[in-house]
């Protein structure tokens, strides 16, 4: 099955909301008739309703605090003392909000042992690892220590959002600063020591100038006056203030942040708690939203999936079985699922299929369960024999959520699926890239509004899980019939949002549709690889990691484990004295790529050798000795092609990721070695040159850069020329570079700040290219405005062709947010364009490929701007020349689409 992206983690500090909204004055006065008050139940679900609003994508969890003591007052038993026990009127209403959060269908959190605060660091932690975007909703300052590239936070009361400058702008520290912080200033209402009248002020000018808590203490005798004598007093207690301050990021959990889902309201307990506490506004709208339509996009008209009685059927014997198939021949249209033993479509067996024709009606097929006590199935090869002509039939539709799975596991049963005719999958990307996650528990939910059976409710989870062979034929058999029918319903609903469309319509059914038995053909072919060239470039690479560990060692004048962050951190900041350029969440100096390539830059040689080794290392773990492990009997190695991944619509490719093999270093550019053509045949690279900047000359119709394409001139040397003021032939290859900067560089919303950091040039001078660029492209400038505003407007921008990617913080109050919109706004459209443009390719050149029915000739692999293959070498100049052709002439412009292409024995020759 597909990954589909995750949707933004909103963490809820519910603790906080609770005593903010208790201390609102006007909201204190609020209760019900017998008096209950209400008045924190009401803030609570106001600031909880207001972010989701704010958030319509988000996936919103909810943290409170537990009754009794932490860890915290086992390490200072002062801890948290001298407050004031919760007041009655407060503590009455925590059980109806945690009630009616439930019933809302949110995750509610509440962990024994430790604070809201260490369950949310522990959340963003996690969801940081997966790449997942958090925004932590709270009004306590000690979560600005969470802050980092991907974790920000907001005050709902505010409305005002923190990311790292913002924290900066607010504390005046950084965020890797702030237990520092708060260690310094300590907490009276939390009765944490720190120093005697150590305010913010103080705190900030100490960490300014001494950078961390350590090297104030260090200094503490430098210290004049009555605050050096309050310093020097609590040196004692600020390593205990600093523990007391610090969020744990470890939290144990009973489960992962994947596994935090929303599920459906449940309208009937929250009618009777709405009731119950008079909340009438609550309720007024709750009724409001269960009668009237609220999103133009996601509305269903459909009848509610609950009002439909289901008939799912265990299919054992051949008389019933005949009964379906002349159902499936009747028909002519039906979903089909496959029941396999792993996602791995090259390791899955068959253990059984399932199939709907009507909504309520579906059926399972056992096949391979082997559990012991399990009934006598049919036999596989009958059942398959029975299927073959209905799934490779071209006039029998097919129906499925990502089809291109069940094709790739039939093919290894020789069937070839035919037909393919419907993906809910892709129906629901084309639909809205960015509404949902595309996998079938989330489109039931946001647009059946019903809650799937999941694999985790049938097979257990974690080390026990039981694959899908091991599961009672009952639980399977409910579980994979739910699935046909789901999908049969989901295409109704999806491929008539769809039809409203006729732009998003054609992108599916002229782009994402016809490629996927093209991705299939693809995948099932695989990329020959020279097993032999990678495990010799894992035995050179061995010796290289050795001699860089001894020079490492030499540098730091002891013997490390280079892969030891805290080693690592203990020799450069407390051995070798470099300074601190950052911490991690858990106030450790931070040793992560960016501020080892900082480091280097400024001279230190251990930060230098670091880098190469971690490079190396991860060459060696992730190619060089992984792929020779993966190979079939062929030898030949298969990627997944995710088609609803990327909200742009670029593919993406997994397990393994072939088009992330590093190309700008001369051992990533050795692993191309390694994937190689068949005897007497040739590996044939074609990519299109400078798509993105003729994409944009196109959009904007500007007549310099369209002029430029169209006589064929270096794009980058006429903006440099222009850029500097200096003829086309004086412009040097270090204007050539700047100004290629530039050009990209705009396309992609880049800040003048952000291209002075590029070139490593003053601010002002990269104002002056940024101005000088506008001067000589002026309909650029124009078309990024005008596309800014109908953004605004519509909501979405679209490709040259109709792909549609929805930007719903474009009218963000949030500046940054809407500034990232408006960056996304320019960019989408070329990326989205882009990938369209290589995927209309592809299929132009498939169709060519079957027309001349030669097996001589095949597409091995997409990597961003270019199309892989393996031509026989009798062949390889003509075809390579008619497949430039087709590339060249696949979409008509303003501007000429240039493809290039490359000849060699391996990928990398072919460059």
């Amino acid at each position: 099955m597909t990954t589909a992206s995750l949707s933004p983690l909103i963490l809820v500090d519910g603790s906080s909301y609770l005593f903010r909204a208790y201390h609102v004055p006007y909201l204190q006065a609020l209760s019900t008739a017998d008096g209950q008050p209400t008045g924190a139940i009401t803030g609570v679900l106001n600031m909880i309703n207001s972010l989701k609003k704010e958030y319509p994508n988000g996936n919103v969890v909810v943290v409170f605090d537990a009754k009794g003591k932490t860890f915290r007052n086992d390490m200072y038993p002062e801890y948290k003392a001298t407050r004031p026990p919760m007041p009655d009127d407060l503590r009455s209403q925590i059980a109806p909000i945690h009630e009616i959060i439930e019933a809302m269908g949110l995750p509610l959190l509440v962990v024994e042992g430790v604070e809201a605060d260490d369950v949310i660091g522990t959340l963003a932690h996690q969801a940081s690892q997966v790449g997942m975007e958090t925004v932590i909703s709270t009004g306590d300052k000690d979560m600005a220590q969470l802050v980092n590239p991907h974790v920000r936070l907001i005050n709902t009361m505010t409305n005002v959002e923190l990311d790292e400058a913002g924290v900066i702008e607010k504390f005046g520290v950084r965020p890797d600063q702030i237990i520092d912080y708060l260690a310094l200033m300590g907490d009276k209402v939390d009765n944490i020591p720190g120093v005697v009248k150590c305010g913010p002020k103080t705190a900030v000018k100490w960490l300014l100038e001494h950078e961390t808590l350590d090297n104030v203490i260090a200094n503490a005798d430098a210290v004049k006056g009555k605050i050096g004598e309050n310093l020097r007093a609590a040196l004692p207690d600020l390593p205990l203030s600093y523990q007391l301050a610090t969020i744990k990021l470890d939290v144990a959990l009973d489960y992962t942040v994947e596994q935090l889902q929303p599920s459906p309201a449940n309208v009937e307990k929250l009618t009777q708690l709405y009731t119950q506490f008079e909340l009438r506004r609550l309720l007024a709208q709750l009724n409001s939203d269960s009668t009237e339509t609220t999103s133009d996009i996601d509305d269903t008209d459909e009848e509610l999936i609950e009002n439909i009685e289901t008939e799912y059927e265990i299919i054992f014997d051949q008389q019933t079985l005949d009964v379906w198939l002349n159902k499936l021949k009747s028909v002519g249209i039906f979903a089909f699922d496959t029941e396999t033993t792993s996602v791995d479509y090259m390791k899955a067996k068959l253990v059984g299929v399932s199939f709907a024709v009507e909504a309520g009606k579906a059926a399972y097929v056992p096949l391979m369960h082997d559990y012991e006590g399990a009934p006598t199935q049919l036999p596989l090869d009958d059942v398959l024999k029975q299927l073959k002509p209905l799934l490779e039939s071209t006039e029998i539709l097919k129906i499925g959520q990502n089809l291109k799975y069940d094709a790739n596991v039939l093919s290894q049963y020789k069937i070839k699926m035919a037909g393919i005719g419907f993906d809910t999958m892709l129906e629901s990307y084309c639909l809205n890239s960015v509404a949902s996650r595309h996998n079938m528990d989330a489109l039931a939910d946001k647009y059946l509004g019903y809650k799937t059976t999941s694999f985790q409710d049938i097979a257990g989870k974690g080390a026990k899980q039981l694959t899908f062979n091991q599961i009672d034929i009952e639980k399977a058999g409910h579980y994979a019939a739910e699935d046909a029918d789901i999908t049969l319903r989901l295409h109704q609903t999806l491929y008539s949002k769809l039809s409203k469309s006729p732009k998003q319509l054609a992108v599916y059914n002229e782009i994402e549709m016809p490629l996927l038995p093209v991705l299939a053909k693809m995948e099932q072919l695989g990329v020959l690889i020279d097993s032999d060239l990678l495990n010799k470039q894992s035995n050179d690479i061995a010796p290289r990691l050795q001699a860089l560990e001894i020079k490492a060692h030499e540098v730091a004048g002891q013997a490390f484990n280079l892969s030891s962050p805290k080693q690592l951190q203990q020799i450069l900041f407390e051995e070798l004295k470099i300074p601190v350029l950052k911490k991690t969440p858990k106030g450790a100096p931070s040793t992560a790529v960016d501020v080892l390539e900082k480091l280097e830059k400024e001279g230190y040689e251990l930060p230098r050798i670091i880098l190469e080794h971690r490079g190396l290392s991860k060459l060696k773990s992730t190619y060089t000795d992984k792929l020779p492990l993966i190979v079939d009997e062929n030898g030949r190695v298969h990627t997944t092609y995710q088609q609803a991944v990327a909200a742009t619509g670029r593919l993406s490719s997994t397990d393994p990721n072939l088009q992330n093999i590093p190309i700008r270093s001369e051992e990533g550019r050795k692993i191309r070695h390694a994937f190689i053509a068949s005897n007497n045949y040739k590996i044939v690279a074609i990519d299109y040159s400078q798509i993105e900047l003729r994409i944009m000359a196109h959009l904007s119709d500007d007549k310099g850069l369209v002029s430029a394409f169209s006589e064929g001139k270096d794009v980058h040397k006429a903006t440099a020329a222009e850029i500097f003021d200096v003829a086309l032939d004086e412009v040097t290859s270090d204007q050539r570079r700047s100004a290629k900067a530039v050009n990209f560089g705009l396309i992609y919303g880049m800040s003048a700040f952000g291209l002075a950091e590029q070139l490593s040039i003053e601010r002002y001078l990269a104002q002056e290219y940024m101005d000088k660029y506008f001067e000589r492209y002026p309909n650029v400038l124009t078309y990024m405005e005008d596309t800014r505003q109908k953004t605004k407007e519509l909501g979405y921008v679209e490709t040259v062709f109709g792909r549609r990617l929805y930007l719903p913080d474009i009218k963000s109050k949030n500046a940054m947010r809407r500034k990232a919109a408006e960056r996304e706004a320019i960019n989408a459209p070329m990326q989205g364009t882009a990938a369209d443009i290589i995927k209309k390719a592809m299929l132009a050149v498939n169709r060519w490929i079957e027309e001349q029915n030669d097996d001589r000739i095949k597409m091995t692999m997409q990597v961003h701007d270019e199309l892989v293959f393996e031509i026989h070498q009798d062949i390889v100049e003509e075809t390579t020349t008619k497949l430039i052709d087709i590339m060249d002439n696949v979409v008509s412009l303003s501007v000429p689409l240039i493809a290039e292409a490359g000849i060699g024995d391996n990928w990398e020759q072919a460059h």
